[in-house]
């Protein structure tokens, strides 16, 4: 039998983020992502009552944003039943209320970043453990280091966010990072696609529970700064975000 030859490269399938041909066709593929990662999110038990929201920019009006509606559970949340709000927190499209708390945090969050296509904020387990804490995620594993120096902790608490100029502070702390620590509040994500905001946001949550973990049982080591600064460069960008979230999306969309 003869040995057997490779498969050209050119000829193996590798998923990359999708090219829109129209903005309707963009539109109905980040209500679709949306949707699919509020249920993932819900699968993972990030939901909290009615906190917690995913964002996504519409891809005609930029200052227009769907969301999942306030009330409706994450689990079988379907495209069609988001909604349109606009920057003044005013629902465009649909038939029920928004979260205006969370949304005065997103609606901010957008404006000061144009990149951003989503922003991902839940009130997670881990991720408010940590930030009860008040404290920054750690380099202590590979997938930590995607956020070293590239989060911020916003260091303050003043209740549940009903403001503009509160949002406006958040977005400055932000500032171009992937991700912010909100103190004794949680975390909250941002991506060019709501693949990446939702990888980040799954992600860091994870890397919150290995460092209370690690802590809890000895004195984590500290990956060292050269190392960390190359994995980040390595593993920290949108698109391998996008890459790593496709597998989640795959099995999720599965559910629609």
């Amino acid at each position: 039998m003869p040995e057997p030859t490779p498969v050209p490269v050119d000829q193996l399938h590798f998923a990359m983020p999708p090219v829109h041909t129209s903005v309707e066709e963009e539109r109905a593929h980040r209500k679709e992502r949306l949707a699919g990662a509020l249920r993932l999110f819900g699968e993972y038990g990030y939901e909290e009552g009615v906190s917690g929201h995913i964002t996504a920019r519409d891809p005609e009006f930029g200052d227009c944003y769907w969301v999942n509606p306030f009330g409706a559970p994450f689990d079988g949340l379907r495209p069609d039943e988001l909604i349109l709000v606009n920057g003044e927190g005013q629902v465009v499209e649909g038939s029920r209320h928004v979260n205006q708390a969370a949304f005065a945090v997103h609606a901010q969050v957008h404006r000061a970043r144009p990149d951003v296509v989503a922003v991902a904020h839940t009130h997670s387990v881990h991720g408010r453990a940590l930030a009860a804490l008040g404290e920054l995620v750690e380099p202590i594993t590979q997938e930590s280091c995607a956020f070293y120096e590239d989060h911020a902790l916003y260091d303050a608490y003043t209740g549940v966010v009903v403001d503009e100029e509160e949002g406006r502070r958040i977005a400055a702390a932000l500032g171009p990072r992937k991700a912010i620590v909100l103190r004794n509040h949680g975390l909250l994500t941002v991506g060019d696609s709501v693949d990446a905001a939702a990888w980040w946001f799954l992600t860091l949550e994870r890397s919150c529970q290995v460092q209370l973990a690690a802590r809890a049982a000895g004195k984590p080591v500290l990956i060292e700064h050269r190392d960390a600064v190359t994995t980040r460069e390595q593993l920290g960008s949108d698109l391998v975000a996008w890459i790593n979230y496709q597998p989640l999306w795959s099995r999720i969309s599965r559910t629609f």
